[in-house]
């Protein structure tokens, strides 16, 4: 990478693991109104700043490391605690890789970019309807990620595995939410293989990723716009990375059951944390 984005992108660039540092109190209009406050802090700042920077197509790969660094910095600032692990795993990948992970909302869209990039370039596969949106539409196209229409299966995977591969060639790492949508809970069901298909066709390695990140969570009408409770706090876990062979049904196997354990770890320590019931929205 470039020395700009390097010194950007230094906030995560700590293998084995990240956690937020102890700060002071919260803002006070942050504890007493989180949501608003959080999407004010946000729109006036970091998601303000990049979707501008992408609509004068200067959104460059620097200015979304930066950016996304910027944006951990914000929610922590308003009481977030972010633990990232197994980033040893993609400190030692030597080529480009596809990250495999659950999806449970919009918090780890904008984080992920920052904590991948110290060790490779990255996009995303991404359904149509967010590349065009009015507001943040423009800036998921500048990160040149492989669209889906989500309306055909069979072309879309068409159009991950020739779009996806490509992207890998040029030194690009994918990240593939493979549920047909967000959830909060993690349903082996509905997480297809597609991230070990274009991973075995490329011929580089699957990396599975658990993630919590409901301390944003899901709107009732817009998916986008939720509550922000920051007593929930955030997980990130790397797994070891795979190699598919023959149908990658094991691989498959193995990476649901490494992201339904690390869930079902923290989901234990948050009830030990809070005996009397979850945190709960405002």
């Amino acid at each position: 990478m470039n020395t700009d984005a390097q010194e950007i992108c230094q906030k995560f660039h700590c293998p084995p693991v990240y956690t937020t540092p102890r700060r002071g109190d919260r803002p006070l209009l942050s504890r007493l109104f989180p949501s608003l406050y959080f999407y004010t802090a946000m729109l006036a700042g970091p998601l303000g700043w990049l979707c501008l920077q992408a609509r004068r197509n200067l959104c460059d790969d620097a200015c979304w490391a930066k950016g996304c660094a910027w944006f951990a910095d914000r929610i922590e600032q308003q009481g977030i605690s972010i633990t990232i692990e197994g980033l040893d795993v993609l400190e030692r990948q030597t080529s480009p890789f596809v990250i495999e992970a659950n999806h449970m909302g919009s918090l780890e869209t904008f984080l992920l970019p920052g904590i991948v990039r110290p060790y490779s370039p990255v996009t995303f596969v991404v359904k149509e309807s967010l590349v065009k949106m009015p507001f943040f539409g423009p800036l998921m196209r500048s990160r040149n990620p492989v669209v889906v229409k989500r309306k055909n299966p069979r072309e879309d995977l068409t159009t991950v595995l020739r779009e996806g591969e490509d992207r890998l060639r040029k030194g690009i790492s994918i990240i593939v939410f493979p549920q047909s949508t967000r959830m909060k809970t993690f349903s082996p069901a509905h997480f297809n293989t597609i991230g070990e298909k274009l991973a075995k066709r490329a011929d580089v390695p699957v990396i599975p990723l658990a993630l919590k990140t409901d301390a944003w969570q899901m709107g009732t009408h817009v998916k986008e716009i939720g509550h922000f409770v920051p007593q929930i706090p955030v997980h990130f876990r790397f797994g070891k990375e795979e190699r598919c062979t023959g149908n990658g049904r094991e691989v498959h196997e193995r990476i649901c059951t490494f992201i339904g354990e690390s869930l079902a770890e923290w989901e234990r320590d948050e009830q030990n944390a809070h005996p009397g019931g979850h945190p709960q929205r405002p």
